[in-house]
Formats: C-alpha cells, sequence, structure tokens
C-alpha cells in the first residue's frame, strides 16, 4: 500500500494550490491585465479617432471634388456666356462695317457720278470754247478770201454738222 501513499489528495496542498492560484489570478489582474486594457481601450480609441478623421477628411474631399465640379461647369457655363457674347459683338460690329463700307461706297459712287457731270461740263464747255475759237479763224480765213454769203453759211453747216 505504499502505492497510495504516492497518489493520496491532500486537500490543504489543493486549497493552497487554489489560493495561491486565485492570488496570483488576482495580481494578474490588477498589474497586467488592467494596464494592457488600458493600453489596448487607448489604441481602440486612437483606432476609432483615426477611423472618424478618415471619414471627415473623405467628406471634406467629396465636398471639395463637388465644389470643383460645380465650379467647372460654372466657368463653363461663363465662358460660353462669353464666347457668345463675343460671337454676338463680333456679328454686330462686322455689320457695322459692311453697312459702313456699303455707305463710304456709295458716297465714292456718289462724288465719282457727280465729278464725272462736272468733267463732261467742263469738256462741253472747253469744246464749245475751241469751237468759238475754230469758228473765229475760220472765219478770219474765210473773210481774208472773198465768200459769198451763201458759201459762207454752207462752209458753217457742214462744220456743225462735223462737231455733232
Amino acid at each position: 500500500m505504499k502505492f497510495l501513499d504516492v497518489i493520496s489528495v491532500n486537500i490543504w496542498a489543493i486549497l493552497a494550490s487554489l489560493a495561491n492560484l486565485l492570488i496570483l489570478t488576482l495580481i494578474i489582474k490588477k498589474f497586467l491585465f488592467k494596464p494592457v486594457k488600458k493600453v489596448m481601450d487607448a489604441r481602440r480609441a486612437a483606432i476609432d479617432e483615426d477611423y472618424a478623421q478618415a471619414k471627415t477628411a473623405r467628406e471634406e474631399a467629396e465636398q471639395t471634388r463637388q465644389n470643383y465640379e460645380e465650379a467647372m461647369a460654372a466657368a463653363k457655363m461663363t465662358g460660353d456666356q462669353i464666347i457668345a457674347d463675343a460671337n454676338r459683338t463680333a456679328e454686330f460690329r462686322s455689320n457695322e462695317i459692311v453697312a459702313e463700307a456699303r455707305e463710304r461706297a456709295s458716297e465714292i459712287r456718289r462724288q465719282a457720278e457727280a465729278d464725272a457731270v462736272l468733267e463732261r461740263k467742263k469738256a462741253e464747255d472747253e469744246m464749245k470754247h475751241e469751237i468759238a475759237n475754230v469758228s473765229a479763224q475760220l472765219t478770219g480765213k474765210l473773210l481774208q478770201r472773198e465768200i459769198n454769203e451763201e458759201d459762207h453759211r454752207n462752209l458753217i453747216d457742214s462744220f456743225l454738222n462735223d462737231l455733232d
């Protein structure tokens, strides 16, 4: 029965081991688990804060993108409006220039016609003056030679017919 002595159950030893285990658990819980839990809670809070900041940054980036797109759309509309206004102004100015050019051309044409009429009158006056000079010379030559009245009339009439 020696063999039972080796296997025997000692209640006091078990109770002492359990008390030891309980004390050791309380000490570990107080000095190890609480600080580790505190560090883990701080890490979790930091991670949650980082997630919140990332979410806020993403929302701000999305808002900035929307504002940028709206600004680009407004700038495009403004650019299109400026181009349309410039086209209308250019067309209006073009029409004004064409109208001024037509008016100027009409004025030049009227002036040219008036100048032509004046030149024609001047040429007619010069022609009449020349006719008078030639007539006077012809009369002078005719007077130098004797011509009867009928020859004189025929000569003047033929001269005037040649001029017409």
